[in-house]
C-alpha cells in the first residue's frame, strides 16, 4: 500500500512568506529612494505605516506580517544565523 500523504511545515512557509514580503517592501523602498532599513526599523518600532510606501502595494503587504512575529524571527536568525 503506497502512502501518499503529503506533510505541510507551516512554519517554515511562514518564515518564507515573511521574507519573500520584506524582500518586496525592501524593493520598493529602495526603488523609491528611500533607505529601506531606516523605513522598516521605523516601522517596526512605532507600528506607523506611513513609513512604508504604498509603491508596489509594499504598504498592503508589510501589514499582513505581524510585527511580533518578524522581530521573533529577527531575533532568532541575528542569534542563531
Amino acid at each position: 500500500m503506497v502512502d501518499n500523504t503529503r506533510k505541510f511545515n507551516v512554519q517554515e512557509d511562514r518564515e518564507t512568506e515573511m521574507k519573500e514580503i520584506l524582500l518586496s517592501v525592501y524593493n520598493s523602498l529602495n526603488q523609491k529612494g528611500y533607505d529601506p532599513i531606516s523605513q522598516l526599523v521605523g516601522y517596526i518600532l512605532s507600528e506607523d505605516p506611513t513609513y512604508i510606501t504604498n509603491y508596489n502595494n509594499a504598504r498592503a503587504l508589510i501589514r499582513r506580517v505581524d510585527r511580533d512575529e518578524l522581530l521573533q524571527e529577527l531575533v532568532k536568525h541575528y542569534l542563531f544565523g
